[in-house]
């Protein structure tokens, strides 16, 4: 039979995001799909029930989760939201599980098989369901709105009858997606931009979007598409040569991030206390406890004249397209786990989907949640 999906409104502090679209709804009804959707799931998103058409709404988290074979989510579900399912069911969404292993227990209880989106390979056959690189490009964007906004300075170069104002310079560390759209956001406001990232192959990327490449001695190219631990020693030498060029920033914006771990830290106080009187940093890496040691998650604080904001969840800050992108990533996701009729036939032999595998009929799939999980338990 054709799956009853369900979408729930999000509960996490602040997650104004949705985790489908009337485009998306369109498509999967073509596939036989019934749709429920829980009273005000995209409000937050500024949708109102009245543009879910064709779905059937529900009162409550419950009521969708007893009627759902499989429920698409934002962010994680809480382990009494899990407890809600339905045993062997499908939870698809960006579930962080090393960051929340009570659910994790959850799902195996309930023998729920759960795909996580951020663990799906970065091929070139899966950049259509890369939920983090569609969100990163919305927070990389936020991330030179926020510095423009904040900085006591202009961005672009003036010329006024007052006399021509200097364009502002913005670095930025960390040339991935969010680095990427940073970079060109921050030149499209008017600003002079340099960048660095480990990654020596990154350098034409930045040049390509206008701005110069910051190169220093240190080489940290990794496997799949992401920077390699640095060793002590490389980290003291990266910080004292990247600190002669951030001393030179009115706005330094810092992406630097490794999945499921913390983030590396990168700026350190002596590198703030060298930086422009009222310079801004914008570290995008908050969530894995931030690229400058003095950065507090969730919060803006100043050291001495500078200014240290470290937002959480920026995609979450553009709802309605973070939402429509998002949509499009489990929708993409979800087609190779169905059949033309709309039926759930996962193929388990396919990387992509055996690579987002977290859980499966009451085991824990995914080999380095494995090893979190039984360290929590206090196994070998």
């Amino acid at each position: 039979m054709p799956i009853k999906l369900g979408i729930p409104r999000e509960t996490a502090k602040g997650e104004r995001r949705v985790a489908i679209d009337a485009a998306v709804i369109s498509r999967l009804i073509k596939l036989g799909i019934e749709i429920f959707v829980e009273q005000g799931a995209g409000k937050s998103a500024l949708i109102s029930d009245a543009q879910f058409e064709g779905t059937t709404m529900v009162a409550n988290a419950k009521e969708l989760s007893e009627q759902s074979d499989v429920i698409w989510r934002v962010q994680a579900p809480t382990a009494d939201e899990v407890a809600m399912m339905r045993d062997g069911s499908v939870l698809i969404g960006t579930l962080m599980a090393h960051n929340n292993i009570a659910m994790l227990k959850a799902l195996e209880d309930k023998k729920i098989a759960s795909f996580a989106m951020e663990l799906i390979p970065r091929i070139s056959r899966a950049q259509s369901m890369d939920v983090l690189s569609s969100q990163a490009a919305i927070a990389g964007y936020k991330a030179a709105v926020m510095g423009a906004d904040i900085a006591p300075r202009f961005f672009p170069m003036l010329t006024t009858a007052a006399g021509t104002i200097r364009p502002s310079k913005v670095i930025v560390i960390g040339v991935g997606v969010a680095g990427l759209q940073a970079i060109a956001t921050a030149k499209r406001l008017g600003a002079v931009v340099e960048a660095y990232d480990v990654r020596p192959e990154t350098a034409e990327q930045i040049e390509s979007l206008g701005a110069k490449a910051i190169t220093l001695s240190i080489s940290a190219t990794g496997e799949g598409g992401y920077a390699r631990e640095l060793s002590s020693e490389e980290r003291d030498k990266q910080q004292k040569e990247l600190a002669e060029y951030i001393a030179t920033a009115d706005v330094l914006i810092t992406t630097a991030a490794i999945p499921g771990k913390p983030s590396p830290k990168i700026i350190p106080v002596e590198t703030v206390e060298g930086m422009k009187e009222g310079a801004v940093i914008i570290d995008l890496a908050a969530e894995g406890g931030g690229n400058c040691v003095l950065t507090e998650p969730g919060k803006t604080i100043t050291h001495g004249d500078v200014i240290i904001h470290a937002p959480l969840d920026v995609a979450s800050q553009v709802p309605v397209h973070a939402s429509e992108m998002y949509a499009k990533n489990l929708y993409n996701f979800m087609l190779l786990l169905i059949d033309e009729q709309g039926d759930y036939v996962p193929n388990f032999e396919d990387e992509i989907v055996i690579g987002a595998l977290l859980t499966k009929d009451g085991e824990v799939m995914h080999e380095g949640t494995l090893e979190l999980l039984n360290k929590t338990r206090g196994e070998k």
